[in-house]
């Protein structure tokens, strides 16, 4: 039915919530617990981050980003073929936040929706099976990807690791088949599931939600302290093996938007490959640590800045709790 060939991306946006909290909050909230986290957010690299008001969840975050792109990119939710949802804070477990997502739209029936986890490498990696699928189906012409966590609310306010790190946000992406590139180029995936419970939500886990025994504070995520440059050195040495086997060097790639998990990471990877700090777009500084939307609202910000242009090679890359690290090279 559609004679084409390439899975692009042809917009993409992002939403946040206008609350802004500054460090200045969570600097006074743990030195009164006698706990100095000045030091761990310049490492994360943090300044401010949006914090959702009540009544905002993952989706209805994810809604409003839905509909800006869609504004963006010129479409209607009638031209929607797939709608994927990707959220490691869902607000239900079914029906799925797509299917809710695609009633708020008004969708056709004649698609596709289904919920994505992978933590937060969710995004990109949903982005990228979602290409696969595409590149197999010749039916599904746009698909929109959404990416949205609801983080603050589920954080332990005696835990300086998560409560001032996260930040709440969405965004979303529309894919399109064309005949012609730019589009999605590859990817690869890293998994080692040694550590696979150092962080874990609900942290009773969901079939204790019920017992009356359990506080708050073994409902909410549950973060051991572990050592996050672990995995500095697969995602240096997959981003090489993609570049390696797509014929591409450094000087091809435009763009680095990577998870904006720690700024420390993102600069010992960038020492490890050898590549100019000018290509990794960081948004971390003001948006916080959103979870699963984040390398792609680092994309959006670039395409605002004027630093990714059409054409232009791009890296994708995340970490999903446990870990699985997915490199995705798209260009755009």
């Amino acid at each position: 039915m559609f004679p084409l060939e390439h899975i692009a991306i042809r917009q993409a946006a992002y939403y946040h919530p206008e609350k802004v909290v500054h460090n200045d909050y969570y600097l006074d909230h743990f030195k009164s617990r006698g706990k100095d986290i000045a030091r761990f957010l310049q490492v994360m690299g943090r300044e401010q981050r949006y914090i959702a008001a009540e009544g905002e969840n993952a989706l209805t975050m994810g809604y409003q980003a839905a509909r800006k792109v869609l504004s963006d990119a010129g479409l209607a939710s009638e031209d929607l073929d797939m709608i994927v949802f990707s959220s490691q804070t869902p607000e239900y477990t079914y029906p799925t936040n797509a299917l809710l997502l695609h009633h708020r739209l008004r969708g056709k029936s004649r698609t596709i929706t289904l919920d994505s986890n992978a933590n937060c490498a969710g995004m990109v990696a949903a982005v990228e099976q979602a290409s696969r699928y595409m590149q197999s189906n010749p039916h599904v012409r746009y698909a929109l990807v959404v990416g949205s966590d609801l983080s603050s609310v589920n954080c332990n306010p005696e835990d300086e690791i998560t409560l001032p790190n996260f930040g709440d946000a969405a965004a979303a992406v529309i894919l399109e088949r064309r005949a012609e590139r730019p589009g999605f180029i590859d990817s690869l995936y890293y998994t080692d599931s040694d550590d696979c419970e150092n962080i874990m939500f609900p942290a009773c886990g969901l079939s204790n939600i019920y017992n009356p025994e359990m506080t708050p504070e073994q409902i909410r995520i549950s973060w051991k302290p572990f050592d996050g440059t672990c995995v500095v050195e697969p995602a240096a040495a997959d981003i090489e093996e993609v570049m390696r086997r797509n014929g591409l060097t450094l000087d091809d790639i435009a763009a680095f938007c990577l998870s904006q998990f720690s700024l420390k990471n993102i600069e010992l990877i960038c020492e490890k490959l050898g590549a100019d700090m000018d290509k990794f777009i960081y948004v971390g500084d003001e948006f916080g640590y959103t979870g699963t939307s984040s390398p792609f609202i680092a994309l959006q910000r670039g395409i605002e800045q004027g630093s990714i242009k059409r054409g232009d090679y791009i890296f994708f890359w995340s970490v999903g709790a446990g870990w699985q690290l997915p490199t995705v090279l798209f260009q755009y």
